[in-house]
């Protein structure tokens, strides 16, 4: 009763995680309209935003998993929500200079996070209770992961683009003191709520610190990766997100 007991209070502050990171992976597509009138993006240069952003998924995954077998599911969730943090810390002084390439930093800092995070909370939530019920699980808490990627953009609307950005041609017909403070308070408007946003992790991270969590041992798994990159279902799937993700965040950003 009492493994059951835990096992559900787990399941719960997981699934705020990912709703969590849901969130935040939606709402980083409000900054983009203010980042390229700020810094006078193309097209181009602002599509990197999302190149930092989900290039951190690309290179920080498999290091996950790595780091995960070596600290474990608990200690990795907290890396993943400290390094979330950090990311959203960033934006401060990136907003407070100016300086697109530390927004990209932060962004990229930002997905690194999540990325331990998923590698973390995903093969957690398949195992706290019978595997028959490992796949309705993880639904429930996909679930969750889509109500944060639906109410973000409302969210971002509310906070980040409360006020009307400036077209490029608008922007041109301010003098140079009215543009210099048009950047200004533009790129400060990111500033509080990803403060916010970094004080919200800071404070689930802290809980995850002092909560009791199931010990999840390593369940006979296998270190051949050759064997698993043969298995062609799992290469046709992946194949499949890679397209969907691309697709989805093309439309979503422009």
């Amino acid at each position: 009763m009492n493994q059951r007991k835990s096992y559900r209070t787990a399941f719960i502050f997981l699934t705020i995680l990912f709703f969590l990171w849901g969130f935040i992976t939606v709402l980083v597509d409000s900054l983009i309209p203010r980042l390229k009138e700020v810094f006078t993006l193309s097209y181009f240069e602002a599509g990197m935003v999302q190149f930092a952003f989900f290039g951190a998924y690309f290179l920080f995954s498999i290091p996950a998993g790595y780091i995960l077998s070596k600290i474990g599911y608990k200690k990795g969730i907290i890396l993943g929500l400290t390094t979330m943090a950090l990311g959203c810390l960033l934006f401060y002084p990136a907003a407070s200079y100016r300086e697109f390439g530390l927004f990209m930093f932060g962004y990229f800092t930002l997905a690194a996070g999540i990325t331990i995070l998923q590698v973390a909370a995903n093969p957690y939530v398949t195992i706290l209770g019978p595997a028959k019920t490992a796949s309705s699980r993880l639904n429930l808490s996909q679930a969750f992961n889509s109500l944060g990627t639906s109410i973000a953009p409302a969210m971002g609307a509310l906070f980040i683009l409360q006020d009307k950005v400036m077209t490029s041609a608008e922007i041109e017909t301010l003098n140079e003191q009215a543009k210099q403070s048009y950047y200004i308070a533009e790129a400060a408007a990111v500033q509080t709520p990803f403060l916010a946003i970094a004080g919200f992790i800071a404070v689930i991270a802290l809980f995850f610190v002092f909560v009791q969590l199931p010990k999840i041992g390593d369940t006979a798994a296998s270190n051949d990766y050759r064997k698993v990159l043969k298995n062609s279902n799992l290469i046709l799937g992946a194949i499949a997100i890679f397209c969907y993700v691309g697709a989805e965040v093309s439309l979503g950003s422009y």
